[in-house]
């Protein structure tokens, strides 16, 4: 039986180039999306369409989810966006919306997956960073979204305080500028080649998901694609 792994964000430019890659190596693959689009045609895939802001609807997706496959290896969580802002422009509104999009996400899915992880005494649950996030230093442009990216990175070491000892490990994975179409259209005047794919870093995270001796808990993505 092969094994399954949860991807959120699913049809976004990462969370599908996540799927394709395991899915590529003969894993069972879940994928959490906002809206279905069922663009990947698999036998080994499987969509939900869930609003993952919503704790109660994300709880219930994923119990469903459990009872047919009750060991979930990895969970990749995708989910986010992005928006910019300094402190002057950044206000409540902008605040709790980023937080949402770029912590509960993230948040609500761990609760529900840990306790079958814990029960199953393996898993990985890997968080998607930003470099403004782990070093808020950078972050004068885009406060609300460097605010909850730094998020994940206390999360996840709480995470690995909490089942240290354990087969579960929590990594955030840190990529710099993505190549997608909407950073191109953003940025269009910008050497693209010097921006990292996602299928490279989709192919970073299945090592990691795979190799339980790898242990580190942030995953700079520029750092492995010298």
């Amino acid at each position: 039986m092969s094994k399954t792994i949860l991807v959120s964000g699913a049809n976004g430019n990462l969370g599908k180039a996540v799927v394709q890659n395991f899915l590529k190596n003969n894993y069972t693959v879940i994928g959490l999306v906002h809206h279905q689009k069922d663009e990947i045609k698999n036998e080994n895939y499987n969509e939900f369409e869930v609003d993952l802001t919503d704790e109660a609807a994300t709880a219930k997706t994923i119990n469903a989810i459990l009872e047919k496959h009750q060991d979930i290896a990895a969970a990749v969580l995708t989910t986010g966006g992005f928006t910019l802002g300094n402190i002057e422009k950044t206000g409540q509104k902008e605040l709790q919306k980023q937080y949402a999009l770029n912590f509960e996400t993230a948040y609500f899915v761990t609760r529900s997956v840990l306790p079958n992880m814990k029960k199953n005494k393996k898993g990985k649950i890997f968080f998607i960073g930003s470099e403004p996030g782990m070093q808020t230093s950078k972050a004068k442009g885009v406060v609300a979204y460097a605010l909850a990216k730094s998020q994940l990175f206390q999360l996840a070491n709480i995470l690995n305080s909490e089942t240290e000892k354990t087969g579960i490990q929590a990594h955030v994975v840190v990529p710099t500028t993505i190549d997608t179409p909407q950073n191109r259209k953003a940025v269009p005047k910008a050497d693209f080649n010097k921006w990292q794919k996602s299928k490279d870093i989709a192919e970073i995270i299945q090592d990691y998901a795979e190799d339980f001796t790898k242990q580190k808990s942030i995953i700079e993505i520029k750092n492995i694609l010298k």
